[in-house]
Formats: C-alpha cells, sequence, structure tokens
C-alpha cells in the first residue's frame, strides 16, 4: 500500500507541477495568462521574470511531496466528482503552501529549505517577502479565470473559505513565532497550545484543500465540515510526524540542515512537551536550556535528542498521531459511501503519518 500511494503522488505531482506552470510561467510574456489586462503603460517582464517567476520555479523545483492537492483530488473522487474535471483547483493549496515556506524561512532565520539554501539567502529577503506574498493570491489565478464556469453561489463560498483559513493560518503562525521565544513550565496548556498552533498553521492548507474540493462537487454543508475535520486532522497528523523525523531521519533531516533543527529553533513540538511534562528535573532543566541556546551544535542537538529518546516521547508523539487520524476517520467513514477513492484517501491519511522521508 505504501508503493501505491507513493506511486499516486508521484503521478499527480507531475500533473499538478503542469498545472501550476499554465497559470505561473517559468518565463512571462505579454500571453502569459498570469496578465488579466494589458498595462497602461509597459511591462518591465525582465523585473517579473527575475523577481518573480525565477524563484518561484526556482522554489517548486526543489521537489516535495504536493500532497496538499493529491488530497484535494482524493476527496473529489470520494465525495463522487471526477478529479480531472477539477485538477486546475487543485493548485490553490500547493502554490498558498509554498508561499508560507518562503516565508516561515525569513522568520525562522533557517538556512536550508529542501537540501539548498532558503530562497532569501539566493534572492535577498525583499525578493523573498514578496514572492511568497504573491504566490497567496496567484493562488487564485484557476478560480478567476475559470468562475464562468461555476455559479456564483460556489465562488463566493471558495473565497470565503480562503479567506477565513488564511486568517487562521497567520493566527497559527503567530502563535508557533511566540512559541520559540519563551519555555513555559505550565505543560498542560503548552500541550493545548501547540496543537491548536497545528490546527491553525498546518491544518488549514489541509482544510482549505478539502473543503474547496467539497464545494466543486456540490457536497452537503455537513459532508464539508466532516471532511475538512478530517483534512486538518491529517494536517496536524502530518506535522507530527514532521516534528519526529526531524529528530530520527537523516534523510529528512539533511535536507534541513541537519538532525534536530527544531531544537536550534527553539521549537516546543509534541515531543518537547511531552519529555518536560515526564522528565526529571535535571532533564527537565538541561533540556529547557539547550532549546533556548539556539545553537547549531549537533553535539547540543543530539543530547536533546538523548533526553526526548529517554522518556519515549518520540514514541507518544507517533502514537498520537496515530489515534487522533484514526478517530477522525470514524465521521468520514461513517459520511462517504463505499468506494475505491474512499479506500485511497483512508491509505493515504495513513501514509502521511508513516512516512519516513
Amino acid at each position: 500500500m505504501k508503493k501505491d500511494v507513493e506511486k499516486m503522488l508521484e503521478e499527480k505531482a507531475s500533473d499538478v507541477d503542469k498545472t501550476i506552470e499554465k497559470y505561473i510561467p517559468r518565463i512571462f510574456d505579454e500571453k502569459s495568462l498570469v496578465f488579466r489586462s494589458q498595462p497602461r503603460y509597459k511591462f518591465n517582464l525582465e523585473a517579473l521574470n527575475k523577481g518573480i517567476a525565477e524563484p518561484i520555479w526556482e522554489f517548486l523545483d526543489r521537489g516535495g511531496k504536493r500532497w496538499r492537492p493529491a488530497l484535494f483530488l482524493l476527496v473529489c473522487e470520494a465525495l463522487g466528482g471526477d478529479p480531472k474535471n477539477f485538477l486546475d483547483f487543485s493548485i490553490i493549496p500547493e502554490v498558498i503552501h509554498n508561499g508560507t515556506l518562503i516565508i516561515d524561512d525569513i522568520e525562522d532565520k533557517s538556512d536550508f529549505r529542501r537540501g539548498k539554501p532558503c530562497t532569501y539567502k539566493m534572492f535577498g529577503i525583499d525578493i523573498a517577502i514578496n514572492v511568497g506574498n504573491a504566490m497567496y493570491y496567484l493562488a487564485f489565478l484557476p478560480l478567476i479565470i475559470n468562475k464562468h464556469k461555476l455559479s456564483s453561489d460556489k465562488v463566493s463560498k471558495i473565497y470565503e473559505i480562503y479567506v477565513e483559513e488564511m486568517i487562521k493560518l497567520s493566527f497559527g503562525q503567530a502563535m508557533d513565532i511566540l512559541g520559540h521565544r519563551r519555555i513555559s513550565t505550565d505543560h498542560k496548556n503548552i500541550e493545548e497550545s501547540y496543537l491548536q498552533m497545528c490546527i491553525y498553521k498546518t491544518g488549514a492548507l489541509a482544510r482549505i484543500a478539502a473543503k474547496i474540493a467539497a464545494v466543486l462537487v456540490d457536497a452537503s454543508d455537513e459532508q464539508l465540515e466532516k471532511i475538512g475535520g478530517f483534512a486538518e486532522t491529517i494536517g496536524v497528523a502530518f506535522q507530527i510526524q514532521d516534528d519526529v523525523l526531524d529528530l530520527v531521519s537523516e534523510e529528512f533531516a539533511q535536507k534541513k540542515g541537519g538532525l534536530g533543527m527544531d531544537i536550534t529553533e527553539g521549537k516546543l513540538t509534541l515531543i518537547v512537551v511531552h519529555t518536560l511534562k515526564e522528565a526529571e528535573p535535571a532533564d527537565k532543566k538541561r533540556l529547557t536550556t539547550i532549546l533556548t541556546m539556539h545553537s547549531t551544535d549537533q553535539k547540543l542537538r543530539d543530547e536533546a535528542i538523548n533526553i526526548m529518546k529517554k522518556y519515549d516521547s518520540i514514541e507518544y508523539a507517533k502514537e498520537f498521531a496515530r489515534s487522533i487520524v484514526t478517530e477522525s476517520w470514524k465521521d468520514v467513514n461513517k459520511l462517504l459511501p463505499p468506494s475505491d477513492a474512499k479506500e485511497n484517501l483512508r491509505a493515504f491519511a495513513n501514509y502521511l503519518i508513516e512516512r519516513s522521508t
């Protein structure tokens, strides 16, 4: 089943990238779809290509799982729609997602993303901020260009979903940023705050994918809310698994600059919170000290990882991710009629929380 899901992701990623290029070409010219009207004076195509197209595609070409468009298409099919009819709309959450990563790297002062220097390191902070922000809106070109094919109610609902979820995403990012700056001893509240941060931040784009798909295939309000909740849970579980892989997977971590980059950033992950809750006072103090140092010293990061392993916190996080997806699936299982698409959706969710890269 893992190989089937990986093959599916690979195939859909290729289709998604071709579709992104349809709307955001690698090289802008005056006929590009991105230009909805002729300029009043004259295009500066060199500036637009150097300042928008080139950094976007340099980043997109680094890869990525493209799991949000895959989720979108699987939801379409599981709800009875033909995913081929909605491929263009599947790029909406993916383009937004990559824009958030470019901005995240600036806010986190990261050095590497997907094995290469961050966009702001290559093109400058000014260009990176502008590109990241532009991607929040370029993502909606498929809706703008194809809105004549949709009812006004659908278009309005999609915009409403976008605005609501982007607000939540920004709230989640605020919680994440402030979480790096201080470490509380109120562990119960920290865990709840971390999970809410994930729901806002990582859950937002998964919800956008699932909810827009549901709107496009004429799902009921109940279906929209339930499938949105399931997608949200997948997003949270995906983030938890990312936190796990940062500590245990050399292949995953090397793309970020080494094992334990989250430790360098002082992130309060579910793993860290569980350790602080369970650890002996000396270990708790030492882990807190290392997290507040924001050190890139691999020996210190390894020491922190070993403290977390000592209290089985990595296994705790993995089991937590599995449990919330299993629980959330119960609602979706009742809601969706039996089909291959439904089983593929379930296999897809399980893959995301069991992946090794």
